[in-house]
C-alpha cells in the first residue's frame, strides 16, 4: 500500500512540476526577446467603446435645464421603468443615456416646455454585470465595464479556486436569443496563446473542477509522512 501510495505521489507531482512553457509568436502575438516590452501608444489605452444601457434597479441623474423642478434622482423600478412629473411613466430598461433624454425631451416638449434640454447620467448600474461561478475564490455577480475581460472577472473574483481546471473555463452568452457556449483555457491565455475574450452584460462565466487535484489532495491527506518529502522538493 505504501508503495502503491508513493508512486501515485510521484506521478502527481511530476505532472504538476511540468516547465511552463514559452509564449509561441503567432498573428496574433509578438513575442519580444529582449528584457522591456514597447510602453503602449494612447490608443492602447482605451477600450472600444460600448454602449451602457439601463436596466431594472439602476440609478440615474435626470437633468433638465433651466427647470429645477424635474431635476432629480431615479431608480428604475424592477420592471425597467421610470415616472416623472410632467413626462410620466417611460421604458428605460434597454436604453442608452443619450436614448432615454431624448425620450424625456420628446414628452415634455410642446406641451410644458418649449424647448427642453435634458441630460441623463448613470449613478449606479446593476444590471451590467457577470455571473461567475465554479471554482474561483469568490464567486458572485461583478459590475462590467469597457474594459473587462475573462481574465479581469477571474481576477475579481479572487482568482482561481484551488480545484480550478484552467482549461474548461465556458463563457455561457445570449446572442440573438440563442444561447451560445464558448469554452476557453485559461493557461494558453496566460501565455499568450490566443487574446484574452471581452466580457459583456449577462454573460455567465463557469470555470470548470479539476478531479486530479482533488485526488493529489486526498492523496497527500492520507499519506502525510509520505508527502512532506515531495513537497519539500516543490519549495
Amino acid at each position: 500500500m505504501r508503495k502503491t501510495l508513493s508512486t501515485l505521489l510521484i506521478a502527481l507531482v511530476l505532472t504538476g512540476c511540468a516547465g511552463r512553457t514559452r509564449p509561441e509568436p503567432s498573428a496574433e502575438l509578438t513575442v519580444v526577446e529582449t528584457s522591456t516590452l514597447p510602453p503602449p501608444d494612447r490608443a492602447d489605452l482605451t477600450a472600444a467603446d460600448r454602449p451602457a444601457l439601463i436596466g431594472p434597479l439602476d440609478t440615474i441623474q435626470v437633468d433638465v435645464f433651466g427647470v429645477s423642478e424635474l431635476t432629480r434622482e431615479l431608480q428604475v423600478d424592477a420592471s425597467g421603468r421610470i415616472s416623472m412629473p410632467l413626462v410620466g411613466t417611460l421604458d428605460a430598461r434597454g436604453k442608452t443615456a443619450g436614448e432615454l433624454a431624448d425620450m424625456i425631451e420628446t414628452s415634455l416638449r410642446g406641451r410644458y416646455v418649449r424647448n427642453p434640454r435634458v441630460t441623463v447620467n448613470i449613478q449606479n448600474s446593476v444590471s451590467q454585470v457577470v455571473t461567475v461561478d465554479g471554482q474561483v475564490v469568490e464567486p458572485g455577480l461583478y459590475p462590467v465595464t469597457n474594459q473587462m475581460t475573462l481574465m479581469r472577472v477571474i481576477a475579481s473574483a479572487k482568482g482561481l479556486s484551488e480545484f480550478a481546471r484552467e482549461d474548461d473555463v465556458v463563457i455561457l452568452r445570449t446572442v440573438d436569443n440563442k444561447r451560445m457556449a464558448g469554452l476557453y483555457n485559461i493557461g494558453a491565455i496566460r501565455r499568450g496563446a490566443y487574446v484574452d475574450p471581452p466580457i459583456y452584460a449577462n454573460d455567465v462565466v463557469v470555470v470548470g473542477d479539476s478531479p486530479q487535484r482533488r485526488i493529489f489532495r486526498d492523496v497527500v491527506s492520507l499519506a502525510p509522512l509520505l508527502a512532506a518529502p515531495l513537497i519539500a522538493i516543490l519549495q
